[in-house]
């Protein structure tokens, strides 16, 4: 059997915080990421794209894009996985999910949305802006 990767934190509490609140506002995305992408990294099929390489510690830095709607991912950006990967050691270092922002304030409180997309409460004029600016370009 080929040797897994094993999975670590850079900071568990907030990455299991982000998770959760992915989960609970993109299950899309939340599904491929636990039953596809996870099952792939710890089999050693790095996924997404290689951002940096370190030669002294012999890491790779990688983002991996997660589906999303389009509106959401115009408002607020991709959703993206970032992590790191120590070949050595046999380990993948789950950094953080991107957007940061409102992943983080949507596990805080309740967030609203609006015409499907989610609202930041402390940027709701800003994202209904864009969200109104958006959808009058598309008509």
């Amino acid at each position: 059997m080929k040797d897994a990767y094993i999975f670590d934190y850079i900071n568990e509490n907030e990455f299991k915080k982000l998770e959760r609140s992915l989960k609970k506002y993109n299950m899309l995305a939340y599904k491929k990421l636990y039953f596809e992408y996870y099952p792939s990294l710890k089999e050693g099929k790095f996924l997404g794209e290689k951002i940096a390489t370190n030669q002294d510690n012999g890491t790779e830095t990688y983002e991996l894009k997660l589906p999303t709607d389009a509106m959401f991912s115009k408002v607020h950006g991709d959703i993206k996985l970032h992590y790191h990967v120590y070949q050595k050691e046999l380990t993948v270092m789950l950094d953080t999910i991107s957007p940061e922002a409102i992943l983080s304030e949507g596990h805080q409180s309740e967030l609203v949305t609006y015409k499907g997309v989610m609202i930041s409460k402390q940027h709701s004029e800003k994202d209904l802006f864009k969200i109104n600016l958006l959808n009058m370009i598309q008509k």
